[in-house]
């Protein structure tokens, strides 16, 4: 599905050397902005031989009906939400995947190819990445998604594509999570291993948030990945 052009998103940067060989784009929570994980980069325990260029997204700060209207940042808009469900604004997902398929294109005009693009996200922003990366006509290295949910499962059925049905993904969640359910996270890790996504799943005793551990786990997939890549 096309949309209308989308005002380009202010980024963040970080280089873990002057050669970046992979990219990853890293999505933030409701009501953050891209500074939220540029300080987890130092802590992921990476290959320092192996240059990536971190690039962290400002989502554009819209209302929110959920909370009442309230202007935040958000990467689309949260109708409702419980437990066990959100109702959203599907056009809303779709203009930020336009935002971050542009990110995609700006790293392969620099030099890196999407089979060494990674995305990643938290919470709303992981929602994102999986929406994105499920359905990107390009091979991508991977998706990160954690404490997070599949929004919209029809969009992926209908517009899933064969370029990334074997991309790996890690999928983590807080077993306490109150804010987005690990019922939530479950259900999409039951959706990927139903469609035969190759999806390794993490759980860690924590609420909405990350952790050491979960932060290690990250940096050790990454290694893995960038290694076979």
């Amino acid at each position: 599905m096309d949309m209308k052009p989308e005002p380009a998103l202010s980024t963040l940067e970080l280089e873990t050397n002057d050669s970046p060989h992979f990219a990853v784009i890293w999505m933030h929570g409701l009501g953050a902005d891209g500074s939220d994980f540029v300080s987890v980069v130092p802590e992921l325990g990476l290959n320092p031989a192996v240059g990536i260029r971190f690039v962290f997204p400002n989502a554009p700060a819209i209302p929110v009906t959920c909370n009442g209207g309230y202007v935040m940042p958000a990467w689309y808009d949260i109708i409702s939400l419980d437990k066990d469900s959100r109702e959203i604004d599907v056009d809303g997902i779709l203009k930020s995947r336009q935002q971050i398929r542009d990110l995609i294109e700006r790293e392969k005009e620099r030099g890196i190819p999407s089979s060494r693009i990674f995305l990643a996200g938290f919470s709303q922003g992981g929602a994102v990445a999986y929406i994105t990366g499920l359905t990107h006509p390009e091979p991508l290295a991977g998706i990160i998604a954690l404490s997070t949910y599949l929004p919209v499962t029809r969009l992926v059925i209908e517009e899933a594509a064969e370029a990334n049905r074997k991309t790996p993904i890690f999928a983590a969640h807080g077993t306490e999570d109150d804010v987005v359910s690990i019922e939530l996270g479950l259900r999409a890790r039951d959706f990927l291993e139903q469609n035969d996504y190759a999806c390794q799943w993490q759980e860690y005793p924590m609420p909405h948030s990350v952790c050491m551990e979960e932060i290690q786990d990250i940096g050790t997939w990454l290694n893995t990945r960038i290694s076979a890549g």
